[in-house]
């Protein structure tokens, strides 16, 4: 019970410790982790269990970027409604589907996650889009997209939400940034509609969340730190990424070959 308590913890905390000091993806290793380190046996539960608390840790840092005025109200509100419809889409369609085929195909998302963060950004424009309907029809389409991914893979999804609010409105990153945590717990409560079918571990979330929570306080203070750093400390993590990815492939195609 202690080691699990250990693992749930740690793990929780390297997820929120990476949040706050890259800025996002990090909760893409929290399926991972739960499978593989603290040693869930099922993989919809690491989902439904993961989902929940990146839910609750994007809620946490949401509230830090609002007070500092980095969220565009509306924006926030109508990504994370319309994205929770596709999330809830997502999460029906990936309990349908054998546990370890949903593996194989999230290792090969975070391939693709991982070799986004290794391109260079461009700076994004200041001046947002004038709101019309080619640009709402952008932020439905933007929204409904990374909301079904999330919901299918149980992750938060704000390595999608960042670019796509950037492409969408032409908001700032920052604003970007703190505007996607609200998609980010919404979308994280829809894919944890997996509660419905017993597919989350109350304790462990719990476990899992509080790690997060303290984790995350330690990855801003780095990242403040860091600063000068951040390209590099972003390269750092997206070939993390591939690593865990390519650890989660050979873990699920070996499963598939001996079933």
């Amino acid at each position: 019970m202690t080691g699990t308590l250990f693992s749930a913890v740690g793990s929780g905390s390297l997820v929120g410790f990476t949040l706050g000091m890259v800025g996002g993806g990090g909760s893409i290793l929290a399926t991972p982790l739960l499978l593989y380190v603290v040693g869930v046996a099922q993989p919809h539960i690491a989902i439904g269990t993961g989902a929940l608390a990146v839910a609750a840790n994007a809620l946490a840092n949401f509230g830090g970027h609002a007070l500092k005025g980095h969220v565009w109200w509306r924006c926030a509100i109508v990504f994370a409604g319309l994205g929770s419809v596709g999330a809830l889409a997502g999460s029906t369609l990936g309990k349908s589907i054998d546990g370890t085929h949903l593996l194989f195909f999230f290792g090969l998302l975070m391939l693709v996650v991982g070799a986004l963060m290794l391109r260079p950004r461009r700076r994004s424009s200041t001046a947002g889009r004038p709101v019309d309907a080619k640009m709402c029809a952008m932020t439905a389409a933007v929204a409904a997209v990374a909301g079904a991914a999330s919901g299918f893979f149980g992750i938060g999804g704000g390595f999608l939400i960042v670019p796509g609010l950037i492409l969408a409105t032409g908001m700032p990153t920052i604003n970007a940034i703190g505007t996607s945590l609200l998609a980010v717990a919404a979308f994280g409560l829809a894919t944890a509609f997996y509660a419905l079918s017993g597919m989350v571990d109350w304790q462990l979330a719990a476990e899992f969340i509080g790690g997060g929570i303290g984790g995350g306080l330690i990855g801003m203070f780095v990242a403040t730190r860091l600063a000068s750093y951040k390209n590099m400390l972003n390269r750092i993590f997206a070939v993390l990424v591939i690593v865990v990815a390519g650890y989660v492939l050979h873990r699920s195609v070996g499963q598939l070959a001996g079933g």
